[in-house]
């Protein structure tokens, strides 16, 4: 394993390397670290590749900026360490908010993506369920993450962050990129010329059919649903998650 920093649009990126072949990006989701997103899977995706986990703007190890925090601005931070690292193209696995990164990439710089994973991830403001809209039902709502889950993902903020104590802000300000993103229209996923693997729970922030719906807009896709999981549950079920995602790059 390899480690460094990224002089990336005024961040310094945090990444790191595992393995050897074809280079496969990891995105994680929002508040989450690469460790709390990938760990189990990223000593099972390094047998085959190049495995670069990275953590975005305010996640994890990259400190955050005064700069807005958004898709587009994490995606090209993407494409900016690609570049800094030599990578003409790679595979994306994005998950949540890291897969609304690695679309945003695909669709505005397809040349350097070979293969992309969208995990758990909605194409239009619309496409959550109506519990997920709503913040006055998320307490009794079997799909959001539970007060364990926040607790974890305060917990690994504070022992990698370098301002450990702005978790908090750093949360609305995500929470507010994520709720301003305006999604794609269908024309652009018509138009998305990269193979897609589309990723879902059965009981994730969004139906299956909306899902199935992105997956008849885009050319070259494919669907995984994943049985009994929740969208937290896409970060910790491997025996499900690494099976469809190896098939799908290999």
């Amino acid at each position: 394993m390899t480690e460094g920093y990224a002089p990336v649009n005024g961040l310094k990126m945090y990444y790191r390397t595992h393995g050897a072949g074809d280079p496969l990006v990891l995105l994680h989701g929002g508040l989450l670290t690469a460790e709390l997103s990938f760990g189990e899977l990223i000593p099972r995706l390094a047998e085959r590749h190049r495995v670069i986990a990275v953590e975005l703007q305010g996640h994890g190890r990259t400190a955050d900026t005064d700069r807005e925090a958004s898709v587009p601005g994490f995606a090209d931070d993407v494409v900016g360490l690609l570049d800094h690292l030599d990578i003409r193209r790679a595979d994306l696995y994005g998950f949540s908010l890291g897969g609304l990164t690695a679309m945003q990439v695909a669709l505005t710089h397809p040349e350097r993506v070979r293969k992309l994973v969208a995990a758990s991830i909605q194409f239009r403001p619309d496409g959550f369920h109506e519990e997920i809209r709503n913040p006055d039902r998320w307490a009794t709502s079997r799909r959001m993450p539970t007060a364990d889950d926040f607790a974890a993902m305060r917990a690994d903020y504070r022992r990698v962050a370098p301002d450990p104590d702005h978790f908090d802000a750093f949360q609305e300000k995500v929470s507010a990129a994520v709720g301003a993103f305006p999604g794609w229209s269908d024309d652009q996923l018509r138009g998305l010329a990269v193979p897609t693997l589309v990723m879902a729970g059965d009981t994730d922030f969004m139906p299956v059919e909306h899902a199935a719906e992105m997956v008849q807009l885009i050319p070259d896709a494919q669907l995984a649903v994943l049985p009994g999981c929740t969208h937290m549950d896409l970060t910790r079920r491997p025996d499900l998650v690494l099976p469809a995602v190896s098939a799908f790059l290999a």
